[in-house]
């Protein structure tokens, strides 16, 4: 997954270009620290909060971090954002493959209150996730190729049939306006898509004015 990977945050780096120097950065969802660690080296001024669920993985993000002499500016929060002890407010956000899995729309809108409440006014949200028009007649082609990506190898029916059941109980995999709409619900401007590689699709947002409560 690097070359999808790099290739977001490339331009991830382009969408947050215009941040100050010494901004603050919400990292939601942050897993094991990839795109904290990838902005941290390229913004030295940056700071960053890294909220994550999983103590297995936010050991390896703060490991990571020490390894790359990143920690220092960063604030490591095993927990949820609702947990998140409340401080200054964030110029940015990022959330990377995360909504996805809250199946709930109201829920899914309300994840992304919770993210527009610790921006500042017109903060900036960078948020990816698996989405497609899975009604389509195209979407079990763009499936099995997706599938060939993750696992190398080619992928059987009967395989295919799993995966998409999964996706379908397991995954709410969205087309993209459905995905949009639920970020701009959720408390931001309408979202511009800035980016895509085979089913992740991501998107930017500024706080709309007047959501903080």
């Amino acid at each position: 997954m690097a070359p999808i990977n790099n290739g977001l945050y490339f331009l991830l780096e382009s969408v947050f270009s215009e941040l100050p120097s010494e901004a603050r950065v919400l990292c939601v969802g942050v897993g094991t620290g990839k795109e904290l660690i990838y902005l941290a080296k390229r913004f030295p001024g940056w700071r960053f909060t890294a909220v994550e669920p999983s103590g297995a993985m936010l050991s390896v993000c703060r490991q990571v971090a020490n390894e790359e002499e990143v920690a220092s500016r960063c604030f490591f929060h095993e927990g949820y954002l609702d947990s998140l002890p409340v401080e200054e407010m964030h110029d940015a956000a990022t959330c990377f493959l995360v909504s996805q899995y809250i199946l709930d729309k109201e829920a899914r809108s309300q994840f992304f209150q919770q993210i527009a409440n610790r921006l500042k006014p017109d903060g900036i949200l960078a948020n990816s996730d698996l989405s497609s028009e899975t009604d389509s007649a195209d979407y079990d082609s763009v499936l099995e190729v997706w599938q060939r990506v993750m696992s190398g190898a080619s992928v059987s029916p009967e395989g295919l049939s799993r995966i998409k059941a999964a996706y379908t109980k397991d995954v709410a995999v969205l087309p993209p306006t459905a995905v949009a709409a639920i970020i701009e619900s959720g408390g931001f401007e309408a979202p511009v898509q800035f980016y895509q590689a085979g089913l992740i699709h991501a998107w930017f947002a500024k706080r709309a004015s007047g959501r903080i409560t």
